[in-house]
């Protein structure tokens, strides 16, 4: 298991940079680092070197690679038809081919993600650097694993509860019907058979986000108040989707200047300069990662002896945040994000009592 770490923030070449000197930085630790881009130029300009779509050694200890959203896609192409081939006796997809398929807006980073997921399954590697595109739409990347077992949980209890699930689960007419289009039998034990698969993905993706010795975002800014806003947003959302934000990287040429007002009780690290003719400089200004990432504010804490949920979310006011319950989990609206809260068993189903917001923490009772 790798720890991920990417770099959320508006400074495009800035966040590079930064993800570059962590990377070498890691590796001069002895860890076997992978350092991950976007098919874009910045990561192969900055490095002086090319970097393709399969990891290749750039120094000791460190790889690099570049996500190309068509190979992606081909390979996810070709898992897709073999997971379909285990359940269709006469499989839709095994007529087309990946090297067809255009990738369609969004698609680059979700396929990104997964790539991701993969090398960090492989065992290669201590350590995952992902250069991303650090805004809101990389959060709901990282996000989707909780987005999607939402989806999957919910529409497919709704599905079995229904009267064409409870048809097919039940009946013997329809049941031999169906089994000679698939490849296995629906019946009420093994009706979840394919979903399962889908739901072990997700929540092993869930656990990874969740857990700051796995992932870890940090903030990248400059003191301009704009900058400076956003980072604070991208705090608030990183906290929504349940990843750990561990600092503030600060790039300015003062290091006298203090940003820690805005970002209590994150460190703030200054880097004083971020000129690439020597990479130590940016080395030796950063932080510790790991350290800094452990002891970081958690996203969520469930207190069920109290019965309260407690959101830790910086960067937004209580007139931003809101609170609704519809079904049998509470959601919560902060910015562009929502989030299901899945309660526990002792508070599952019971109705909201309270809420406030309070130091940057919007507090539920139950």
């Amino acid at each position: 298991m790798a720890l991920i770490l990417t770099f959320l923030g508006k400074g495009g070449i800035a966040r590079t940079k930064i993800a570059i000197a962590a990377a070498k930085l890691l590796a001069s630790q002895g860890k076997r680092v992978l350092l991950a881009g976007l098919a874009e130029p910045a990561l192969s300009i900055l490095l002086g070197t090319p970097i393709g779509s399969e990891p290749q050694e750039i120094a000791p200890n460190l790889q690099a690679v570049q996500f190309q959203a068509s190979v992606l896609l081909e390979s996810t192409w070709e898992q897709l038809k073999k997971l379909e081939a285990q359940y269709l006796r006469t499989p839709i997809f095994k007529d087309v081919f990946g090297q067809e398929l255009v990738a369609l807006p969004g698609m680059d980073s979700a396929l990104a993600l997964n790539a991701i997921r993969e090398y960090d399954a492989s065992g290669k590697y201590d350590a995952i650097v992902y250069d991303g595109t650090g805004d809101s739409s990389a959060l709901r990347t990282l996000g989707l694993p909780e987005s999607l077992s939402w989806y999957v949980r919910r529409f497919r209890q709704l599905f079995v509860n229904s009267d064409l699930g409870k048809t097919i689960a039940e009946s013997p007419l329809v049941q031999p019907l169906i089994s000679t289009f698939f490849n296995i039998n629906w019946t009420a034990d093994n009706f979840a058979q394919p979903t399962n698969q889908v739901n072990n993905l997700l929540d092993n993706g869930r656990a990874a986000l969740t857990d700051p010795k796995r992932v870890a975002a940090f903030l990248v800014t400059t003191q301009d108040p704009i900058e400076v806003a956003s980072a604070r947003y991208l705090w608030g959302s990183a906290q929504q989707i349940g990843l750990t934000v561990g600092g503030v990287i600060l790039v300015s040429s003062d290091t006298s200047v203090n940003l820690s007002e805005e970002f209590i009780p994150l460190p703030v690290s200054v880097i004083p300069d971020l000129s690439t003719d020597n990479w130590q400089t940016l080395i030796d200004a950063l932080p510790n990662f790991e350290a800094q990432a452990v002891q970081a504010p958690k996203p969520i804490e469930i207190d069920t002896q109290n019965r309260q949920v407690r959101l830790f979310l910086p960067g937004f006011d209580k007139k931003q945040v809101k609170l609704t319950q519809y079904g049998p989990e509470v959601t919560v609206e902060a910015g562009d994000q929502r989030r299901n809260i899945s309660l526990p068993p002792a508070l599952s189903g019971r109705p909201v009592a309270g809420a406030k917001f309070q130091n940057n923490y919007l507090i539920i009772s139950f």
